[in-house]
């Protein structure tokens, strides 16, 4: 299955949303197999946030790559920074330094399986995650 090229260049959170969305309309058919609405909605929700800490954090965005798989979408976000977020606590705890705003981070981990960071040697990381899309159950 190809990947759909974006319309626009990644370089926002919109356009990321954009991107990732109609990287599941290509995946998960609206017309004869959607995904379900609420797993679209996390999906945009960790895209958001990734792509914005990059612009925020990161020393701004690299890359963005969304892909299907069997069960999801895989998402990809590099940036220019080598600070790698704290994600050693659970869904319900934020870390102290995030008490105050910033519960980003929190809602990736949340919501995303297997989220990987890597270095590059060049500078900079990746952050790769899987969201699970599910096919909306019909009627029958």
């Amino acid at each position: 299955m190809r990947t759909p090229a974006p319309a626009t260049p990644v370089t926002t959170a919109a356009s990321a949303r954009a991107h990732a969305r109609a990287v599941v309309a290509s995946r998960w058919d609206p017309s004869t197999r959607p995904a379900r609405e609420e797993d679209v909605i996390d999906l945009l929700l960790v895209v958001s946030e990734l792509v914005s800490n990059a612009l925020r954090h990161g020393g701004g965005l690299a890359g963005f790559e969304a892909t299907p798989v069997r069960d999801g979408i895989r998402v990809a976000v590099r940036d220019h920074s080598d600070v790698v977020p704290t994600a050693a606590f659970g869904p319900d705890s934020p870390p102290a330094v995030h008490r105050a705003g910033g519960f980003g981070w929190p809602l990736v981990v949340r919501l995303a399986r297997e989220i990987d960071i890597e270095t590059r040697s060049a500078g900079g990381k990746t952050i790769s995650v899987f969201l699970p899309v599910r096919e909306l159950d019909r009627p029958v």
